[in-house]
This record gives C-alpha cells, structure tokens and sequence, in this order.
C-alpha cells in the first residue's frame, strides 16, 4: 500500500526507516537485558521493606513492558510505516508505548521527591516514608497516566480508518490537544520538579559537615546527571511535539508542508526518548556500588533467601537518614 499520498502530507517514509528499526533493536536488547539484571536486587529492596526500592520495582516493570512493544514498532518500521498486526493489535502497542513512557516519567519524580525528602528533612519525611504510602502513589502515578491516555485513545482512534499507528500527519484538533497536556503535565512540569529537588539534595548534601567531598562530589554528579539524560531524552521529542502543535493551531489547513520538514527529526527524537527506558536503571541502580555487591551476592548463591541482599543498594542518597552520613554514603 502506498504511503506517500495526501492523507499523511505526503511524507515519504522509507529514508530512515532502516537507522530507526537499528536503534529500536538495539534499545529493545540493551533494556530488556540491563532491566532484567536489575530486577533481582530491585526485589531485595522491596523485601527489606526499602521506600525506594518500590518506585523502582514499579519503574523497572514500566520499563519493561515499555521495552517489549519494540518488536512491534520494529516491525512496523520494516513494513514501511504499514500497520499489518490489525487496528486492535495497534491500539493496545500504543497504548502501551505512550503510556508506560510517562509512567517513567512519574515515577522518576517520585523518586526525586521521595530522595530530596529524605535528605532534606530526614526526620519528619519518616513519617510520611513508608512502603505502603509508596504502592499507593506509584498506583495513583500508574492510573492517572494509563486513564488519560485510554480516554485519549478511546475519543480519537478509528480501529479502521488508518494505515499507520498513532501517526497524525497533519494532525487533528483532539490530538493537538491531548499533546499540549503531554508537553505541560509530561515534560515541563516533571522537569522543573527534578530540577528543583536535585538542586535540594545537592545544596543540602554541601551543608552536611559529616559527608567527605568525595561523597558530594558524586552526589552533584548524580544530581546533574539525572536532569541532563532526562532533558537529553525527553527534550527533544516535546520540543518538536510542541511546534508542531503550535503551527497546526496558527493555520491548520495548510500545516503539511511544516510537517514534511520536521518529520524525520520527530522520528529522530522519538527514538532519542526510548533510551530512557536503558538508562533508567543503570542511573539509579548500577551507579550504586552496593549494588554490584548484592548482583555478585546473587551470582554466587542464586537459590538462597537472603534478606541482606540488597542492604547497601542505593546507599548514594538514601542512607543519609542516618545519624552519621560521612560514614554511611557508599
């Protein structure tokens, strides 16, 4: 079937289709092996009954079924932008696709709070602390973001009518809509929250006589890591996101030639924003030595229960609850 006619703008779709399905496999490879790995001292966490280890657990699991709609979308690339898997087989991978990035999303800013609380204000966050608090919040960030996307998605998809898969060229009212939320509520928003709790951890990290520079260091490191491949990530696909919404809202009956002329990019940026769901673990996991130590825990006894596990993981920020930081960061 054709895909280059008037109803898409006219977008040929096959340069580039090759580099994308390249990147796809690889994040597909990479994520469900590096959030596998990390799985096992996640689970540890949960059973020591660790706060942070339930956002993570909830995060690597947004991650992963993140992670498996790639066959589809590999598959999709291949065919040349031709959906063959039916509509229903379309929505659902969509669903799963959009929604689960933005769980991350959530999630990560939950994490963020839940760190800055931690270091911040050590004593009266134990209260609100608590494992349980945590299932619930990361249920509330889980159903909000799942909620708005199947009403989106219920409002606006044809199980019929389209070739493609949750590709709007131009775009239509109710899209452009739903994409002004996504860019507040999804990027800005979480962004600015990121930013300002890990400017709070790192400024409260400094004032802390007991934590050697070393430590500070990497806490600072750490902190302008996470906003760095969040915006190196996230940025770009909200950013052209964004443009094309506004140049639909400025005249929308002849938007298409702006969307020929962004259209790879937006592919580009798309595929930049899935290597959140490879770097996800490996920023708040393997960057904790503790954690090396529990996977080598692991490795040598796979079959025994042991609540020690997982002990030291993400000991970079969280173990500043104790009453002698210096010592305790690892």
């Amino acid at each position: 079937m054709n895909t280059t006619n008037t109803s898409n703008c006219g977008i040929d779709f096959k340069p580039g289709s090759n580099q994308l399905m390249t990147i796809y496999i690889i994040v597909f490879v990479v994520g469900l092996i590096v959030n596998l790995i990390t799985l096992g001292p996640i689970i540890q966490q949960v059973r020591g009954h660790n706060v942070l280890g339930v956002y993570l657990l909830n995060l690597s699991i947004s991650d992963l079924l993140y992670t498996l709609t790639m066959p589809l979308w590999i598959h999709y690339y291949h065919n040349n932008h031709v959906w063959t898997l039916g509509r229903p087989a379309c929505l659902i991978a969509g669903f799963l696709f959009y929604s689960n990035m933005y769980v991350s999303i959530g999630l990560l800013c939950c994490i963020s709070v839940d760190r800055c609380l931690a270091v911040k204000y050590p004593l009266h966050a134990k209260v609100f602390r608590k494992c349980r608090y945590a299932c619930v919040l990361s249920a509330v960030v889980v159903l909000v973001v799942m909620g708005t996307h199947a009403v989106a998605a219920w409002l606006n998809y044809d199980l019929k009518a389209q070739v493609g898969c949750y590709e709007n060229y131009p775009l239509t009212i109710h899209v452009a809509r739903v994409n002004l939320i996504r860019v507040a509520f999804g990027f800005l928003v979480p962004l600015l929250l990121l930013t300002f709790c890990y400017f709070k951890i790192f400024q409260g990290v400094q004032r802390s006589i007991g934590v050697e520079d070393r430590w500070k260091r990497k806490v600072k490191l750490l902190s302008i890591a996470v906003i760095v491949i969040f915006s190196f990530c996230f940025a770009p696909y909200h950013i052209i996101l964004l443009l094309r919404t506004a140049v639909f809202y400025q005249d929308q009956a002849n938007s298409c030639p702006f969307e020929n002329q962004v259209y790879h990019y937006f592919t580009v940026s798309l595929a930049m924003s899935i290597l959140n769901s490879v770097v996800d673990p490996i920023l708040y996991v393997l960057l904790s030595n503790g954690v090396k130590e529990d996977m080598k825990n692991m490795a040598r006894f796979p079959f025994r229960r042991k609540r020690q596990l997982g002990s030291r993981t993400f000991s970079i920020l969280s173990t500043m609850l104790s009453q002698n930081p210096g010592s305790t960061i690892r």
